[in-house]
């Protein structure tokens, strides 16, 4: 498994990760700015499948288009476009941000299953300055 992380070189926010069985034979940390093309090239070759998974959150913005729209589109684009280039690559899965499903003023508990049905409304994000 190859893994990015932004902050692989703080060992407290990896050290979960490689305590897991097998990681230090298959698990490979690696560093890549999602915002720079090509960035991932490396990092998917000989890979079968990629996911994903990262999208920028930051609950309290100025602009939303330019800090969490615009970082997320084009972080998507460089690694759909790394991936494009490698023949290796036959599946990718993208998963979209928490916070498509977590503002809408719905209470969360233990209990409460959120599925596709959830998502954030723009009325209480803007309502509540989340967005």
């Amino acid at each position: 498994m190859r893994l990015h992380r932004q902050s692989h070189n703080d060992p407290k926010k990896t050290e979960h990760l490689l305590a897991l069985e097998g990681a230090k034979e298959r698990l490979h940390l690696f560093k890549a700015n999602l915002l720079e093309e090509g960035s991932f090239d490396s990092v998917v070759d000989g890979c079968d499948g990629v996911f994903h998974t990262a999208s920028p959150v930051v609950m309290i913005v100025d602009d939303p288009q330019a800090q969490l729209i615009d970082p997320a589109l084009e972080g998507t684009m460089s690694v759909l476009g790394s991936c494009a280039k490698v023949p290796s690559v036959k599946r990718v899965v993208v998963t979209s941000s928490m916070a498509s499903v977590a503002f809408n003023g719905k209470p969360l508990a233990p209990d409460v299953l959120v599925d596709e049905s959830w998502f954030s409304d723009p009325v209480f994000c803007e309502k509540s300055k989340v967005a």
